[in-house]
Order: structure tokens, then C-alpha cells, then sequence
């Protein structure tokens, strides 16, 4: 079943492929600015449980370096949201009514009708067990299954816009399990736009390590790490959050 599900996502992406692209990044970024040459509204959606930890203030830099560039920013927490992933009630392919945006009612439907309505979306997730959050994974069903036709395999959303991922990860560059946004990656790909990627390594799990069963860890090599690479994290943040709006 997980073969014939990862297939019907690739024969999906593929019969995108003879679909002419916008020519050039800065074509796509002219088409979906306002007249002045600024976006209007970045959607920042953040897949992590912790508000005060690395995915949390990765996004923040980002927003701040879009508000800084002159975008109205929006970050939606998921955590703090009561919503379910897809429910297949297939109401965004009913005959003659069919839809890009889900219709499935809950907390996370008008975040979806935003984003359709958003000039940037970005998304940052923790990787546990190799993967975005459950609650990143629910939010994504929701986002792009109404995207995806059953006629002719195609993926639609309601505009293109540029996108940026985020993960903030345990493992280090050289050794880690990540999958990423995995399957869903192709769908935003084909779907809005090809992504930018930002990755942050080896990252700090706790404040005290004396507190918990962390025996695994070194905390002088974490705090190591730290010190050398989490600033320069945080700055390509702010900088990724700047260039999505200029």
C-alpha cells in the first residue's frame, strides 16, 4: 500500500514535468509582488511543540527579516490549533464544485484560505524519528490533497509563490536519519513552487541537560556546536525571511 501511494505521488509529479516553467526565479517573484515591487503577506506556519525552542526561533528570525523587508508576516502555530489532517470527504472534488482550497471545517480552514490568498509561505518542523512533526504532516494532507487532480494526476494550487522549509534537527550534517517533508515536498513543488531549503543541525534539546536521561549526548560538544554554528543558523533565518520578500 506504501509503494502504490509513494507511486501515485511520483506519476502525479511527472506528469507535471512537460509543463512549461516560469523562465527564471526572478519572472516568478516579478508575477507575484505587488505594483512596488513588495509581497504583501508571508504565512509562517510552525510544526513544532516547543514556542521558546530552535524551529520556533528559526521561524521567528525569519519574520523578522521579512518585516524588516516591508511584509505583512502572519505565524501560525499548529500546536495551539484543534484541526484534523485529511478526512477524505472528497467535498474539494465533488462534481462542479471542485477545489484547490480544502472545505473540511475546523480550526485550520481559514489558515488554509489564507495561504491560497498568501504572496510566500514558509514551513519549519523539528525531525523526530526522521520526519516532520505529526502536526506538520496533518496540516500538509490538509494543504495539498485538494490540490491533486484524479483526472489527469495534475497538482494545482490556487497561485504560485516562493517557499522556504525549515528543519531543525539532533543529527548533524554527516549522520542523520532525516526524511525531510518528504512525499510532500513533491507536492509543493509541483504545486507552488520549487522550495528553498534551511536546515539547522545539531541543535540544543534541552536548556539543562543535568535534568534529564541525556547520557547520550555530550553537552560540552553540544554547547560546542552551538556556539559555532547557532547564530550563523539564526542569520541565514533572518536572511532566507529578507530574500523571500526582496
Amino acid at each position: 500500500m506504501a509503494t502504490n501511494r509513494r507511486d501515485f505521488i511520483k506519476r502525479a509529479v511527472l506528469a507535471l514535468v512537460a509543463i512549461p516553467l516560469m523562465s527564471s526565479r526572478t519572472d516568478v517573484l516579478a508575477d507575484e509582488t505587488n505594483n512596488d515591487g513588495i509581497m504583501k503577506k508571508i504565512m509562517i506556519i510552525d510544526g513544532g511543540p516547543r514556542k521558546n525552542m530552535n524551529t520556533a526561533a528559526m521561524l521567528g528570525k525569519v519574520a523578522e527579516g521579512a518585516s524588516q523587508a516591508g511584509a505583512e508576516v502572519k505565524v501560525v502555530r499548529l500546536y495551539d490549533m484543534n484541526y484534523k489532517g485529511c478526512v477524505s470527504c472528497l467535498a474539494c472534488k465533488v462534481k462542479g464544485r471542485a477545489s484547490n482550497v480544502c472545505k473540511f471545517k475546523d480550526a485550520l480552514t481559514p489558515v488554509l484560505e489564507e495561504i491560497a490568498q498568501a504572496d510566500g509561505l514558509v514551513l519549519g518542523s523539528p525531525i523526530y524519528f526522521g520526519d516532520v512533526t505529526g502536526q506538520m504532516r496533518t496540516f500538509l494532507e490538509r494543504l495539498a490533497f485538494p490540490w491533486l487532480s484524479y483526472n489527469d494526476y495534475s497538482m494545482t494550487a490556487p497561485k504560485k509563490m516562493p517557499v522556504l522549509l525549515i528543519e531543525t534537527m539532533n543529527g548533524q550534517p554527516e549522520r542523520n536519519n532525516s526524511q525531510g517533508y518528504g512525499s510532500m515536498e513533491y507536492c509543493i513543488a509541483s504545486a507552488i513552487g520549487q522550495p528553498e531549503h534551511l536546515v539547522a543541525y545539531n541543535t540544543y534539546q534541552v536548556r539543562n541537560y543535568n535534568n534529564f536521561e541525556l547520557a547520550g549526548f555530550s553537552e560540552e560538544a553540544k554547547r560546542r556546536w552551538r556556539d559555532e554554528h547557532w547564530e550563523e543558523d539564526l542569520q541565514k533565518a533572518y536572511d532566507a525571511g529578507k530574500r523571500m520578500v526582496e
